[in-house]
């Protein structure tokens, strides 16, 4: 849809209705807002008239017209205006001071209308405004302190906008303010407002993700009309005030990542029997889990993750028949498996004490999207039932656990798994091909394990997989996808690290890395992120995803996740480093090492530009580093050790920072930072050595050209021979020929 700007149109309508009123009409007490009328003829869209005075505009509905341009100060002249709505537009610029003269406005909505600058002052002239919706705009500075004058309000919408600094604590003077939405701001401070305990109609308080500090005052108690409360995402410190707990018209509670501190008690929840959302992780409480959660029969989302939280989970916790949303990861739980609830979506037990088998009862979670089990002390086998459950799982995350047996193998058609992560368990077995069937998988890690196989080749019809780890298994085989016909397109990490593959390093495998190869889909929004909905805001999560780079074994934490991974170490690979590797221009890490690739290293390495990490060590490598490797600027971790290289290590940009640990292990390197220096005759060693092996390939060339030219003649001269005697039909006569050519030898 084409925009329109919305200055000239109603620029044109206001002048035309003028002239209208002025020479075709004789009414001397025609108004503007019936000139405007006229000339609109009664049916614009998003005009209302008044019952009472027909030709007055009482309301204007402009929304998600695809409108631009600034706001026109004529509009100002509606005087009668009791509703104004622009918003879902793209306007620019600054509201005129004319919109004050629309003293009889109660409803105003400039939301997500790309307005900037300063909220100005004079908001604060609307005696009669009801409702004041300005979110999703580029609104800064501090929220107006006049907004506190306005004694009818019902509504303040200012969520998502850049505004700093305290809140006003005159916006504790709105008496009859219902909702008060100020999150995804930059609002700091202390909530100095909630003190003046003049909310007693407030239901709806939401204040996340800003960067308010200092204690919750305890006055927040006296609220007793709020259904919903969102502090989350905040640098709140003390205690979580008990009044809070003690609002029992509460629904939602979200007071997470904060910097709270303190225990839970045990009649915490006594007063909350409609509470259907509590989000208390990353609050640093300590204690048991309260028995009296269980009484929160309504209660769909339960957050207590990331806190200091102990003992076991009561069994009373299958009470909660309408539980959606479980968390509890990263606390100090032990006990056996928690029971889940059959309504789940989402099941996170992750990183706790938890010991015991996956009870057979999960298979009865037929909407389970989300299974977190990571990081405990989990045994036992796979259910087969998680195969059939793959019709609703988009994530599985089970690795550091001590899971035995084989993966199940009835992945359902259909499957919807987007990320499977079971590394560092005891799985044997090989890769089912009912994988397959998981046509929206993107990350799959099944490394660590004692899984025997060959290379899953069928892997490469999973055209949206991202991340591939099968490293630290017992792969064996070549590495061959020919009879793949979409392959591999957008994988981005490849770790087959630590196996038995073997044969030649796959060239045809290298050429469809397209995500790799091509620059541009480096900027893209990896699709391996784990995304989550918490207050209508997307967070996005990617955790405990580790490759060897840069000599360590490093996490890959959501700084990292556009990070391009080709890790083929520790197998047997042989033959020489294929050129075609310097064509996949996003690689970050790329480590072959301790295998057995022979010949050079190919100078085309140098055009991989984002190279951070090279690992070449441990394997058979000849003749010269070459000098075009300097121009890898961002290159921070350099391994050529334990090869067979000669000739001068190259000087300058980042291989002044590379220690002799880059190089120990070839005799035949000098130069910096080696101690061994280069006389004149090692300047050219690298020359040498590459010509000396080209003479060798030549020598060898004429050496079997020479006994193929030898045999050649040898047979010529044979067939003409049997040929002579044949036709001469005299072998006297051929052997006085022979003796004569002996004696001509003879006498030279």
């Amino acid at each position: 849809m084409a925009k329109i700007g919305f200055l000239p149109p109603l620029m044109f309508a206001l002048l035309f209705a003028t002239f209208a009123a002025i020479f075709s009409l004789n009414s001397s007490n025609l108004t503007f807002d019936q000139s405007v009328l006229l000339v609109l003829n009664l049916q614009w869209i998003g005009i209302t008239c008044g019952s009472r005075y027909q030709r007055v505009v009482v309301a204007l509905n402009l929304s998600s017209m695809n409108l631009t341009g600034t706001i026109p100060s004529e509009l100002g002249s509606l005087s009668f205006l009791e509703w104004l709505d622009i918003h879902y537009n793209s306007f620019h610029g600054s509201l005129p001071i004319e919109l004050t003269n629309l003293h009889r406005l109660k409803y105003l909505n400039f939301g997500n209308s790309n307005f900037n600058g300063e909220m100005p002052s004079w908001f604060g002239f609307f005696a009669k405004l009801q409702s004041i919706y300005m979110y999703g705009n580029n609104f800064t500075g501090v929220i107006p302190s006049t907004l506190g004058s306005l004694s009818k309000l019902e509504k303040l919408i200012l969520y998502d906008n850049d505004f700093k600094r305290q809140i006003p604590i005159t916006i504790g003077n709105l008496s009859n303010l219902k909702w008060l939405y100020l999150d995804d701001n930059n609002l700091s401070g202390i909530i100095l407002f909630l003190t003046l305990n003049m909310f007693s109609l407030l239901t709806y308080l939401s204040l996340y993700n800003n960067s308010m500090e200092e204690v919750v005052p305890i006055e927040i108690g006296n609220l007793i009309m709020l259904q919903y409360l969102y502090l989350s995402y905040n640098h709140l410190k003390g205690s979580i005030p008990s009044s809070i707990f003690n609002i029992s018209s509460l629904l939602h509670i979200g007071l997470g990542s904060n910097n709270f501190f303190g225990y839970v008690w045990s009649n915490m929840f006594d007063y909350l029997p409609r509470l259907s959302y509590l989000d208390l992780g990353e609050c640093q409480l300590s204690g048991r889990i309260p028995m009296s959660l269980f009484k929160c029969k309504e209660l769909e989302v339960l957050y207590l993750y990331e806190n200091r939280l102990e003992g076991t989970v009561p069994s009373e916790i299958t009470n909660l028949t309408s539980l959606v949303h479980f968390s509890i990861g990263r606390n100090n739980i032990s006990g056996q498996f928690p029971n889940p609830t059959p309504l789940l979506h989402w099941y996170d037990v992750s990183e706790n004490n938890l010991v015991g088998e996956i009870p057979s009862s999960i298979c009865n979670l037929s909407s389970i999207m989300g299974l977190y089990l990571l990081m405990n002390s989990f045994n036992g086998t796979f259910p087969e039932c998680l195969g059939n459950l793959s019709s609703s799982l988009l994530y599985i995350e089970l690795q550091k656990n001590n899971f035995h047996g084989k993966l199940p193998k009835n992945f359902a058609k259909g499957c919807t798994l987007q990320s499977i992560r079971i590394n560092n368990n005891q799985l044997e077995g090989s890769v089912p091909r009912s994988l397959g069937n998981c046509k929206d998988l993107n990350l799959l890690d099944i490394g660590n394990n004692y899984l025997s196989d060959t290379f899953p080749n069928w892997l490469g019809y999973l055209d949206q997989l991202q991340v591939l780890i099968l490293r630290s298994n017992r792969f064996y085989g070549q590495v061959n996808n020919s009879d793949v016909k979409v392959s591999f397109s957008r994988l981005r990490c490849i770790d087959l690290s630590h196996n038995n593959f073997s044969g030649y390093l796959p060239v045809n495998f290298f050429e469809n890395l397209h995500a790799i190869r091509e620059g541009h889909e480096k900027k893209s929004k990896p699709e391996y992120m784990i995304f989550t909905v918490l207050n209508g805001k997307q967070y996005c999560v990617v955790e405990d995803l580790s490759f060897t780079a840069k000599g360590l074994e490093m996490e890959f934490q959501p700084l990292l996740t556009s990070w391009m991974v080709l890790d083929f170490s520790s197998n047997q690979f042989l033959g020489e480093i294929p050129k075609i590797l310097g064509e996949i221009h996003s690689l970050i890490v790329l480590n072959l090492s301790h295998n057995s690739l022979t010949g050079p290293i190919p100078s085309s390495l140098s055009d991989l530009s984002e190279l951070e990490s090279l690992d070449l060590s441990s394997n058979k490598l000849r003749g010269r580093i070459p000098i075009e490797l300097t121009n890898i600027e961002f290159l921070e971790v350099l391994n050529l050790s334990q090869n067979n290289l000669k000739g001068p290590i190259p000087q300058g940009k980042q291989f002044d920072t590379f220690t002799n640990n880059s190089y120990i292990g070839n005799l035949g390197l000098c130069g910096l930072p080696l101690s061994k220096s280069c006389n004149h005759n090692d300047e050219d060693t690298s020359d040498k050595f590459d010509r000396h092996d080209d003479d060798d390939n030549d020598d060898e060339l004429n050496w079997k050209f020479s006994i193929l030219i030898g045999c050649g003649c040898g047979l010529v001269l044979g067939l003409i021979m049997e040929y002579v005697v044949i036709t001469v039909r005299n072998p006297r006569c051929l052997t006085r020929i022979i003796e004569r050519v002996q004696q001509g030898f003879a006498k030279r």
